[in-house]
């Protein structure tokens, strides 16, 4: 497995590029990125009972569907994004849970998986997982929440479905709903200190040790063309990310 330092920040991009990852990329894959303040939403999920548009349009944060199923989450640079993907005919998907439970523990802090593979400390959510299979692979993707603005976090995810109508989009009933948990960061229960491009190395660190990665791989511009266009046809459009549920 290559691990992938992504530093692009775009969250059409970087959805753009787990999709491509998982459908087009030869080899198995861990991925690092972050996105600018951004809400990401499950596939089957209804937009309008998840984000606050008011709100999002007013603070010009990004809305994103992406390609796995699961709830609503809000992403900024305070939050740290990984994504396991790798050929499985049999996928678990609670090793990657366990291994992310053995790295926190590794810089001190205690946290616990939850029944929906999300990760809890002392009874509050740092992060949130979702999973997919396609032809043959899985990909395993969450989020670490290590310094986000928990403020924006609650504000940005009220959903309203009084809204949809201004988008000109039909209301469904039948859609995935999120769960929502009280949340917290991370850096509130370490030790000592640690800026977040420290807590990125340790990961890496980990992950070599533990042989789960074995070398760092750069796009290539064929990736990077292959990524933006998918980004341009799908991600970044209102089709994908405004519908009440996404088109098959």
């Amino acid at each position: 497995m290559v691990s992938i330092l992504n530093d692009s920040t775009d969250a059409y991009f970087n959805l753009a590029a787990e999709e491509y990852l998982l459908r087009s990329f030869g080899q198995d894959v861990f991925m690092l990125w972050q996105n600018e303040p951004s809400v990401v939403i499950g596939k089957h999920q209804n937009v309008w009972a998840e984000i606050n548009p008011a709100f999002i349009q007013e603070r010009d944060i990004k809305v994103v569907r992406r390609f796995s199923g699961g709830g609503a989450v809000y992403h900024d640079l305070g939050n740290l994004n990984f994504t396991f993907i790798e050929s499985s005919r049999n996928a678990d998907f609670d090793k990657y849970t366990s291994l992310m439970v053995d790295l926190l523990a590794e810089v001190g802090v205690p946290a616990e998986a939850d029944s929906r593979r999300g990760l809890t400390v002392q009874g509050l959510k740092i992060s949130g997982s979702a999973q997919c299979i396609h032809r043959g692979k899985c990909m395993y993707h969450a989020t670490l929440l290590y310094k986000t603005n928990l403020q924006m976090l609650a504000s940005a995810l009220q959903g309203d479905l009084s809204d949809s109508a201004e988008w000109g989009v039909e209301r469904r009933a039948a859609y995935v709903h999120s769960v929502r948990s009280p949340v917290t960061n991370i850096t509130h229960y370490l030790p000592s200190a640690l800026q977040l491009q420290d807590f990125k190395n340790i990961i890496i660190s980990f992950l070599l040790k533990k042989k789960i990665v074995e070398g760092e791989y750069q796009f290539s511009p064929y990736d990077l063309q292959a990524i933006n266009q998918l980004k341009e046809e799908k991600y970044a459009t209102t089709q994908w990310n405004f519908q009440a549920t996404a088109p098959k």
